[in-house]
């Protein structure tokens, strides 16, 4: 019996979320296979899915860079830095782009979606709303990391 309904949003929770986006984000949070996870709402099914994940390896030039410069996305990023006691630690970041310059419509959307998309991540430490490059700029990942 497929209980699949369950994860589906309605008009006060937003969209649902797909199994391989939970499925994604544990890859990220457990086995550490992705730097990055970008999400994007698939109007049609209803849902968010994953657009594109980066490998271990990708820098977060990458990872910006991959960001659409005039549409909403929902990202998850893993970040890993030296404390000063020179511990290696990580830290995932879940960040809502919404650009200035993306249609209201998809703000719109991706705004009353968040909440619910980011219930659905358990293990991200930190949250960052950016609607421009500056906001979610590498050295603001290292001030809330610390």
């Amino acid at each position: 019996m497929s209980f699949r309904w369950l994860s589906r949003g309605n008009a006060s929770s937003g969209m649902g979320v797909s199994d391989h986006s939970k499925s994604t984000f544990m890859d990220l949070k457990r086995k550490r296979v992705h730097r990055y996870v970008i999400f994007k709402i698939d109007e049609i099914k209803k849902e968010v899915v994953v657009e594109k994940t980066g490998g271990p390896a990708e820098s977060y030039e990458d990872f910006a860079a991959a960001l659409p410069e005039n549409d909403c996305r929902y990202a998850v990023y893993d970040y890993d830095f030296v404390t000063s006691d020179n511990c290696q630690k990580s830290k995932i970041f879940f960040i809502a782009w919404s650009p200035s310059t993306s249609p209201i419509r998809a703000k719109m959307l991706y705004a009353t979606s968040r909440e619910r998309f980011r219930r659905d991540l358990d293990g991200v430490h930190y949250e960052i709303q950016a609607t421009d490059p500056t906001e979610m700029d590498l050295e603001v990942l290292k001030e809330r990391a610390n």
